[in-house]
């Protein structure tokens, strides 16, 4: 291996004289070139930037895939530059497992062919979720990634480079010093009345040797505060252009949620058509009443007959109360307002129509989820949970 001694020497003497420098300037011993009010404040907003960009973009990788191996792999991946092999995710694994299930058990049994409605249903599922991660990857990881990767690199380079201009203008502001310091001591030392002229011939010279590096000096101070000042702007103009960064990331995080809102509207979507198809599901074996969700509005709560305790008579049991023979307490009734529409399942129910006003009570031996309801001639049970009892 071929050395370049010459250069690997005046690199180590360039070091030691810094690491000199910066222990003067700690020390308040040397003097330190300040940068404007302006230029440290986008120096602050940069590294705020960069840092919460930094751990935005690793916690959005965690939330996206949160198997941190997974992570790791799929990093050499990328570092190798290949395509990182499929992988079939946990969702997609339960609904094959589902589906092999149904057919071990026979696809025309109740259990068999709810099988495979829940096991196709997971598998679209993991479709959305597939998209969902490619989008997210796409509109929102590589723009952060690109900045981390990219544009901070840049301004790192043009920060440290700026660094090393302002030490080197104030090492040549003390080389300065020192020779006008010199220049002026020996300036000072002739005597004309000297009896020896040979002193006076060589302060005559020192002098002037040390005008002569006074103009070296100052000639050397004049490049380096114009490589100083060039290297600022540079530095500037990149810090300033973190404004058009936040522009950038902020409608990457547009996308991004809408992305999520896209992904659950599906999953939403999906769950409700398999709610719909499980409640509709009829023979000997009925699917609990708590599938029949799918026929009230988004953001209706469950019915709660769905939640009964198992020692508790169900609704139809309790309909041995005659609705019509119920009868209104003295006192104890109560308005409420309801908070979402509600077809009847029977009879004996009371079909609600949201914001609405009617009159509820209670009668002995009645479940508390349940209420008797008035509107008018009509009368019925009604869920509590679809009520706002007003004083």
């Amino acid at each position: 291996m071929d050395f370049n001694m010459r250069k690997l020497a005046t690199d180590a003497g360039i070091f030691f004289s810094r690491a000199v420098q910066f222990t003067e300037e700690k020390l308040g011993q040397a003097e330190k070139t300040e940068l404007d009010a302006h230029f440290e404040n986008l120096l602050s907003r940069a590294d705020c930037t960069k840092n919460w960009t930094e751990k935005i973009y690793r916690q959005t990788e965690v939330v996206l895939q949160p198997n941190p191996g997974v992570r790791i792999e799929e990093f050499l991946y990328e570092k190798l530059d290949r395509k990182v092999p499929p992988r079939a995710t946990n969702g997609e694994i339960l609904g094959q497992f589902m589906l092999e299930a149904a057919k071990e058990f026979g696809p025309g049994t109740p259990y068999g062919s709810t099988l495979i409605k829940v096991g196709d249903c997971q598998r679209r599922l993991c479709g959305a979720e597939r998209v969902f991660l490619q989008t997210s990857s796409i509109s929102f990881l590589t723009p952060l990634r690109n900045f981390l990767e990219g544009d901070w690199r840049t301004i790192s380079r043009e920060q440290r480079l700026l660094e090393n201009r302002r030490l080197d203008l104030d090492a040549c502001k003390a080389r300065l010093k020192k020779a006008k310091a010199a220049e002026a001591k020996a300036a000072a030392v002739p005597d004309f009345q000297e009896t020896r002229p040979r002193n006076y011939v060589l302060s005559a010279s020192a002098s002037a040797l040390w005008n002569e590096e006074l103009d070296k000096a100052e000639h050397e101070l004049r490049v380096a505060q114009t490589e100083f000042d060039r290297q600022a702007e540079v530095t500037t103009l990149l810090l300033e252009g973190i404004s058009s960064t936040h522009v950038n990331h902020l409608r990457c995080l547009c996308e991004f949620v809408e992305a999520q809102a896209m992904y659950y509207r599906q999953c939403h979507k999906y769950m409700l058509e398999l709610q719909g198809e499980l409640g509709s599901c009829s023979g000997d074996i009925r699917c609990p009443d708590s599938l029949g969700v799918n026929t009230l509005p988004a953001g209706s709560p469950t019915d709660p007959s769905a939640f009964l305790p198992l020692n508790s008579p169900s609704p139809l049991e309790a309909d041995a109360l005659q609705i019509e023979e119920v009868q209104p307490p003295a006192s104890g009734t109560r308005k409420a307002k309801v908070l979402y529409n509600y077809d009847a399942a029977d009879s004996s129910e009371l079909s609600l129509r949201a914001d609405e006003l009617i009159t509820v009570y209670t009668v002995p031996g009645m479940d508390s989820d349940w209420l008797i309801g008035e509107r008018g001639n009509q009368k019925g049970r009604v869920p509590v949970t679809y009520l706002e009892l007003l004083s």
